[in-house]
C-alpha cells in the first residue's frame, strides 16, 4: 500500500506542476512569430530557466538533446518540485518531453509532447542567439480555449536585465502579457544532471513494466520517515515510511 501511495503522489506532483505552469485564455492560439533560420544544432545542451508562465518550482534547467529519429529532439527539464522543495528531501525532478519538427522548412516551430499531457502543443521558439539567450512560447488548443507558457532561457543561471526587458517586450508585440511570468530561483540548486533521489517522469514510468523500479528509486529515497506540511490553499501532510514493507 506504500509503494501505491507514493506512485499516485508522484504522479500528482507531475500532473499539477504542469497544469500551473500555463495560464488559459479563450480562444485559439495567438500566432507568434517564430525564429528565422533556426539551427536546432546550436539550441542543443543545457539552459537555465530564470521566467517562466506561472510556475512556483525552482532550479528549473532545460536540457535539449538529439534522439536518434531525425527532427525529433528531447527536453529534459529538471527542477526542484514546488510542494517537493518545502520538504528535507534533496531531489532532482525530472520530466521528459518529445520535441518533433512538422515542418522542416520551417524549424524553429515545433511541437511538443509530454508524457502526462492529453496531446501534443504547439513548442515556438520565438527567438535565440544561442550562446546566451532564448524565448520559448507553448500553446495548446483545447475546445473553448487555449492554454499557453512562455519561458525565457539563458545560458548561465543569471540574465542581463535589459535581455530580459526585451524578451518581455518581444512577448507583449505578440499579444502575450508577459506579467504572467514568473521569477525562478537558480539559487542552491543541485546539478542537473545529478543522479541524487531523481523523480522521473517520461513515458516508462507510470508503465506497469517500470512502476515497481519508479517506487524504489524515488521512494526509497523518503522511505526513511518524510513529513511535511504545506501552508497554501490547504495543508498537505505527507508521511512515507518503509516503502519496502509487504502489503498487507
Amino acid at each position: 500500500m506504500y509503494k501505491l501511495t507514493v506512485l499516485v503522489c508522484f504522479a500528482s506532483f507531475a500532473f499539477f506542476a504542469n497544469v500551473s505552469a500555463h495560464s488559459y485564455h479563450l480562444g485559439g492560439c495567438p500566432d507568434v512569430e517564430p525564429q528565422r533560420n533556426f539551427d536546432m544544432k546550436r539550441m542543443l545542451g543545457i539552459w537555465y530557466a530564470v521566467e517562466k508562465t506561472g510556475t512556483a518550482s525552482s532550479c528549473v534547467v532545460y536540457n535539449f538533446t538529439k534522439t536518434d529519429e531525425p527532427y525529433e529532439y528531447d527536453l529534459i527539464q529538471t527542477s526542484q518540485h514546488f510542494i517537493l522543495k518545502y520538504t528535507p528531501l534533496k531531489h532532482n525532478y525530472k520530466y521528459t518531453g518529445r520535441l518533433t519538427v512538422p515542418d522542416t522548412s520551417t524549424p524553429s516551430k515545433m511541437s511538443v509532447k509530454f508524457p502526462l499531457n492529453l496531446g501534443s502543443s504547439n513548442w515556438t521558439v520565438v527567438t535565440t542567439d544561442y550562446s546566451t539567450y532564448a524565448l520559448i512560447f507553448t500553446c495548446q488548443k483545447l475546445t473553448f480555449a487555449n492554454r499557453q507558457s512562455a519561458t525565457i532561457l539563458s545560458r548561465d543561471k543569471t540574465l542581463d536585465k535589459d535581455v530580459i526587458v526585451k524578451l518581455r517586450g518581444i512577448l507583449s508585440e505578440n499579444e502575450i502579457d508577459p506579467h504572467d511570468l514568473s521569477i525562478i530561483s537558480q539559487s542552491n540548486c543541485p546539478k542537473p544532471n545529478s543522479e541524487t533521489n531523481v523523480i522521473n517522469i517520461d513515458d516508462e514510468t507510470l508503465s506497469a513494466k517500470t512502476a515497481g523500479n519508479v517506487i524504489r528509486g524515488t521512494g526509497d529515497a523518503i522511505a526513511s520517515g518524510a513529513e511535511f506540511a504545506v501552508e497554501g490553499v490547504g495543508t498537505l501532510v505527507d508521511k512515507v515510511r518503509n516503502s519496502d514493507k509487504p502489503e498487507k
